[in-house]
């Protein structure tokens, strides 16, 4: 097995594509870091979290396949995790492909595939749509449902 693969990521609203991603990794090497964005680096990208730092740090530390959480504070940072840490190879989502080429001076570069069909934009685009229902259509649709819960009950 390898040694140190190290990834990177917001981990909001924590789903099976994440956890897909973290037991990839963790069958990469014999250890895996995973560094979480904090809510000040998550902003600076203009990107808002639903759940805080403190909270998705430790459900990622919870994670059987996870060794260790360290904080991603800005975007210079990866060199240094991966030199400090002994890093011998950087993964993350394809998505970010080409991103972090930069890195293979340093350690192997991997990009994943993404589990199809899931993801955190997507289930925030949901609860967005859901959000927006007026008070009414929702009043109603619990009418409807009520109605056909008398029907088949």
């Amino acid at each position: 097995m390898g040694g140190t693969v190290i990834t990177y990521g917001t981990f909001d609203m924590f789903h099976i594509g994440h956890l897909n991603l973290l037991r990839r990794l963790a069958g990469m090497g014999s250890r895996l870091i995973v560094a979480v964005s904090t809510d000040e680096f998550n902003a600076g990208k203009g990107k808002r979290t639903l759940i805080p730092f403190e909270q998705r740090a430790e459900i990622v530390r919870s994670i059987r396949y996870v060794d260790e959480v360290i904080p991603e504070t800005n975007w210079d940072q990866k060199i240094d995790d991966v030199q400090r840490y002994g890093v011998s190879t950087f993964a993350i989502g394809e998505d970010w492909r080409g991103h972090f080429d930069f890195l293979a001076r340093f350690c192997e570069v991997v990009y994943l595939p993404r589990t199809e069909g899931v993801s955190t934009t997507d289930l925030k685009r949901s609860l967005n749509r859901f959000c927006s229902v007026s008070r009414e259509d929702l009043l109603h649709a619990f009418d409807v449902l009520e109605a056909l819960r008398k029907d088949f009950g």
